[in-house]
């Protein structure tokens, strides 16, 4: 438990180049805090200790503003960078050397039985307010943009970006070219649009009703 602990904190320093001390990471580090409570939590969980399991786990999300389910499995040299908003479910089952940032959801996408979360296999990071959700999953070295709406399996070495999800770089050649990083789809905007056409489609019909009846009573007189 000791050896997991310290790497814990090793993490932190090759991942985050503001951490300047132990005692400062120790201390301060909200993502170090919620994963220490929930191996603890998840401890008791296993032990069929679910309240105390539970207690301890909401205590830890009033204090870092993360929420992790006791009952997920969480491997080595896990990361959470800055943490608040971070939300993982209770069959959610995440490897080692795994980073996720601020605001990411691994969560599900009702109120299904059973497995309903996703699985996060080694090497993955899961940028910020990424949601994956389902009981999907994310491959070995594989990247989620941010934003991101994952609902799909994801194969190994790959980068996924957008709503929904799409692949755009899968063992270090780009599969989809119409779609990058930068310029994310936005259904509102493209909503919008489409609104907007038919607002000017419509224009032009009572435009042409108006020339017709203009038409229509010049030919009276």
């Amino acid at each position: 438990m000791f050896k997991i602990l310290k790497e814990d904190i090793e993490v932190v320093f090759e991942q985050d180049p503001a951490a300047r001390s132990y005692l400062e990471v120790i201390l301060t580090y909200s993502g170090l805090h919620a994963i220490w409570a929930h191996r603890i939590a998840h401890a008791f969980y296993k032990r069929k200790l679910y309240f105390l399991a539970r207690l301890i786990s909401q205590i830890s999300r009033f204090f870092t503003g993360i929420e992790i389910h006791p009952g997920a499995k969480i491997g080595r040299r896990f990361f959470i960078d800055h943490g608040m908003g971070v939300v993982i479910g209770e069959t959610c089952e995440i490897g080692d050397n795994v980073t996720v940032y601020q605001g990411v959801t691994l969560g599900g996408t009702g109120k299904e039985k059973g497995k309903r979360h996703p699985t996060i296999k080694d090497n993955c990071l899961i940028a910020t307010g990424a949601k994956v959700l389902g009981s999907i999953t994310i491959g070995e070295n594989s990247k989620i943009g941010a934003g991101s709406v994952v609902l799909k399996d994801v194969p190994p070495n790959s980068t996924v970006v957008g709503i929904p999800g799409k692949v755009v770089v899968h063992n270090g050649v780009r599969v989809n070219k119409d779609l990058n990083h930068t310029d994310l789809p936005d259904p509102i905007a493209d909503r919008l649009k489409e609104l907007e056409n038919q607002v000017e489609k419509l224009q032009m019909e009572i435009q042409q009703l108006k020339e017709g009846k203009a038409q229509n009573e010049h030919s009276a007189l």
